[in-house]
């Protein structure tokens, strides 16, 4: 069976979303089966960051509910054992029967070697709906001190919510801040309290990659690709640098 992935933060601004489909692709880079579901209904846009923008895809509502199978998911041109699920653009998280989800992600489990949930910013329905079936919790943070409050914050109500195992992921990160400010990664895994999966630099090439309708890993071999491909291998249990901050 496969595992159950929920990428989360407590705010917007995170690079959550890009950052999800970076790792997805990288995952699918290493021969991993990945199925990749847009939980941010209404406002969906992780097409984007895949370079699926132009390409129909199907709400992950319309195959729960039995209209389409599974088996149709929109299957990555680059990366062929990466599918993709949207989201609906008429529905809200709370009209999602919790019960149908939680089926349709064992199903799910049953033919991916990861299934990873992209859940809208902030802690509501959406967030909910994303914990309560994983098996992991991504904790996307930035490096400053409201974002790794709202890391602190999201970890506490993952405890509460979830039996996921959750591990923090800090995109974003500016070497400028962390030699000004004398901060350490000690520092960040002290003050959100969860164990340290990656850390990602800020890098130009993310919002690039995306202009140019391109996946990030497709676009660049370094910086946050690569990065997000170290964050990948960690998922299988293979052991990697961090990056040097």
């Amino acid at each position: 069976m496969g595992q159950v992935l929920a990428v989360v933060s407590g705010k917007g601004g995170t690079g959550k979303t890009s950052l999800c489909a970076a790792i997805a692709c990288a995952l699918a880079q290493e021969g991993q089966s990945v199925l990749l579901l847009d939980l941010d209904l209404g406002l969906r846009n992780l097409d984007l960051s895949l370079g699926l923008g132009e390409e129909p895809a199907i709400p992950f509502t319309a195959v729960m509910r039995g209209e389409y199978p599974l088996s149709r998911a929109t299957a990555h041109p680059r990366f062929p054992v990466l599918s993709f699920l949207t989201a609906p653009v008429t529905e809200a998280p709370e009209s999602v029967d919790t019960a149908q989800f939680a089926a349709f992600l064992q199903e799910a489990r049953a033919a991916f070697d990861f299934v990873l949930l992209d859940a809208p910013a902030g802690v509501g329905a959406g967030f909910r709906l994303a914990v309560q079936c994983a098996d992991q919790a991504l904790v996307v943070t930035g490096s400053d001190p409201a974002s790794l409050r709202d890391g602190a914050r999201t970890a506490e109500l993952l405890e509460r919510l979830s039996q996921a195992a959750p591990r923090l992921v800090v995109n974003r990160i500016r070497r400028r801040f962390f030699r000004r400010t004398h901060a350490t990664v000690d520092d960040i895994m002290d003050a959100v309290g969860l164990p340290l999966l990656g850390l990602v630099p800020e890098d130009e090439t993310v919002p690039l990659a995306a202009a140019a309708g391109e996946p990030l890993l497709s676009y660049s071999s370094r910086g946050a690709a690569l990065a997000c491909r170290h964050i990948a291998r960690r998922l299988l249990g293979i052991r990697q640098p961090f990056v040097r901050i």
